[in-house]
C-alpha cells in the first residue's frame, strides 16, 4: 500500500489488528506519517489477506532514501516519538503465516526495492518479527539482532492498599507520607483532563514543566522539538476523542507542581511523558505524580501499568518488572546492501572495542 487515500480508509480494520496497544493503533501511526514523512519517504505499507480476501496482517512501514544506506524500511511511527512493541500487526494466532508472506514477498518480488529492514521498539519476545527474521534468514539475508533499552511494566492490585503492601517498606512509607502532606490535607488539587479546554490547559502546563525540568539538568527537552510538539498537540486530541488519553496535572498551593501524560490501552496503562516545577523538587512532585497515577489506574480497574523504555532506576521501585526490547537488522541481498552491513558491522565493532578500552585509558 502506497496511496494515503487507502491508507486513510483503513482505521477500522487496523485498529481491529492493533491489539489495543496505542503505539500501534491507525490514529498513532497516521498521525506520525502527517508530522514526520518528508520528501525522500514514502508509504511502504504491506497488506496480508487470507484466502477469502479478508485482512489478517499489516506490516506498517514507510521507506525512506539516502546516498549513504539506500532505500531503509522502518516502522511508522519510528525516531524521536519512541514508539515501543512495535510490529507487524496480526490477527491472533496468523503471525506466523503472516511474517512469512511478508518475507517471502521481500525476498523475490520486491527484492529490488530495499537495501536494509531497520526495525526497532520490538519486544524481544514479539512472534510475528522473530518468524519474519528468521524467514528472511533462510533466503539468505544477513539478520543482526541487537538487544536494546527495556521497557517496564507492573501488575496492579484489586485495591491502592493491596498495592502499596507490594512496595518496600521504605517506599510504602514515602508514598503514604507523600500523599498525607500534599493531598489528604488539602493542599494539592489534581486535575484530570476530560474536555476540549481542559486539554488545552493541560497540555501547555505539561510542556512548560517538562521543559522548566529539562533545562534544569541543561538538557534541551523533548518539547523543543517543533515536530514532537505538533504532533503530540494532534495526538492528545485524538486520544482525548477515542477515549485512550489519561493526561492530569496537580497543582500544590494553587501553583503547578507536576503534570503526566499517558495513553490507555487494553487493561493497560503507559506512562509516556511528565515534567514538574524544579523549584518545587524538595516536595517530591515526580513520586506524587506517579503514586497519583497508579492509584487512579487502580481505581479505573486497569490490570498493569506500564513505564515504557529506559532503564531509570525508579520504575523498580514500584515492581516493575524488564520488558526487553531488541532491534532488528536485515541487509538485502543487492551487493551495495552488503557492502553497506560490512561497513555497519566494522563500526559496531569499533565502537565495542572502544568501550572495552576506554575505562582502561582511563585507569
Amino acid at each position: 500500500m502506497r496511496s494515503e487515500a487507502e491508507f486513510a480508509s483503513l482505521v477500522a480494520p487496523w485498529n481491529q489488528l492493533a491489539a489495543d496497544v496505542p503505539f500501534r493503533s491507525w490514529d498513532w501511526m497516521h498521525n506520525w506519517w502527517r508530522h514526520y514523512r518528508d520528501s525522500r519517504s514514502e508509504l511502504f505499507t504491506l497488506l496480508v489477506t487470507d484466502e477469502n480476501n479478508h485482512l489478517v496482517g499489516i506490516a506498517p512501514w514507510y521507506v525512506s532514501f539516502s546516498p549513504r544506506r539506500g532505500r531503509v524500511v522502518r516502522f511508522l511511527g519510528s525516531g524521536e516519538v519512541a514508539s515501543d512493541y512495535l510490529t507487524l500487526l496480526c490477527r491472533v494466532g496468523f503471525e506466523e503465516q503472516v511474517a512469512h508472506a511478508i518475507a517471502d514477498w521481500l525476498a523475490t518480488a520486491a527484492a529490488h526495492e530495499w537495501h536494509l529492514l531497520d526495525l526497532s521498539g520490538v519486544e524481544e519476545t514479539d512472534a510475528a518479527i522473530g518468524h519474519l527474521g528468521q524467514r528472511l534468514s533462510q533466503h539468505g539475508r544477513i539478520v543482526n539482532r541487537q538487544t536494546d533499552l527495556n521497557c517496564w511494566r507492573t501488575t496492579l492490585t484489586a485495591s491502592w492498599d493491596q498495592f502499596l503492601v507490594t512496595l518496600s517498606k521504605s517506599r510504602r512509607i514515602r508514598t503514604r507520607t507523600l500523599v498525607r502532606r500534599a493531598i489528604e490535607n488539602g493542599r494539592a488539587v489534581i486535575h484530570h483532563v476530560k474536555t476540549a479546554s481542559e486539554l488545552q490547559r493541560g497540555f501547555e502546563i505539561l510542556i512548560d514543566l517538562h521543559q522548566k525540568r529539562r533545562r534544569s539538568l541543561s538538557q534541551a527537552g523533548c518539547f523543543a522539538s517543533p515536530r514532537f510538539t505538533e504532533f503530540h498537540r494532534e495526538m492528545v486530541s485524538r486520544f482525548l476523542a477515542t477515549g485512550q488519553l489519561h493526561l492530569f496535572w496537580i497543582e500544590l498551593d494553587g501553583r503547578p507542581l507536576s503534570a503526566q501524560y499517558s495513553f490507555v490501552g487494553g487493561q493497560t496503562v503507559y506512562y509516556y511523558q511528565g515534567g514538574f516545577e524544579p523549584k518545587l523538587a524538595h516536595e517530591s512532585p515526580g513520586w506524587l505524580s506517579l503514586a497519583t497515577s497508579i492509584h487512579w489506574a487502580i481505581e479505573e480497574g486497569y490490570a498493569s501499568y506500564d513505564f515504557l523504555r529506559g532503564d531509570e532506576s525508579y520504575k523498580t521501585s514500584w515492581k516493575a518488572t524488564a520488558r526487553p526490547l531488541v532491534h532488528l537488522r536485515i541487509f538485502g541481498r543487492q551487493a551495495s546492501a552488503r557492502v553497506r552491513y560490512a561497513t555497519w558491522y566494522g563500526s559496531e565493532t569499533f565502537k565495542g572495542w572502544a568501550k572495552q578500552l576506554l575505562p582502561r585509558a582511563k585507569g
